[in-house]
């Protein structure tokens, strides 16, 4: 999920990040302060992928369509005729 802008500047999905390297390390600086590379990515990994499923296009449409189904489907069930219950002048 990593997309470098420049050197040290990346875009880790809707972040943009410092990336700097010390001994063999990778640290992104967060706030004030530098997280290794492993916590960095536990920390933001699910926020990232959280954002990117809220803005799949196929994904909401297929929630649109969901609900659109839903909404009809129980129209359709207060609109139809109760069965089982027998009405005045029935045989």
């Amino acid at each position: 999920m990593f997309m470098r802008e420049s050197d040290g500047v990346y875009q880790f999905g809707t972040k943009r990040v410092s990336v700097k390297v010390e001994k063999d390390k990778i640290n992104i600086r967060v706030g004030g302060g530098y997280l290794s590379i492993d916590e960095f990515l536990d920390q933001y990994t699910p926020v990232e992928l959280e954002k990117l499923e809220r803005k799949d296009p196929l994904k909401r449409f297929n929630e649109k369509i969901a609900v659109q189904k839903t909404i009809a489907g129980k129209e359709l069930r207060e609109s139809s005729p109760v069965r089982g219950s027998p009405r005045k002048g029935s045989p």
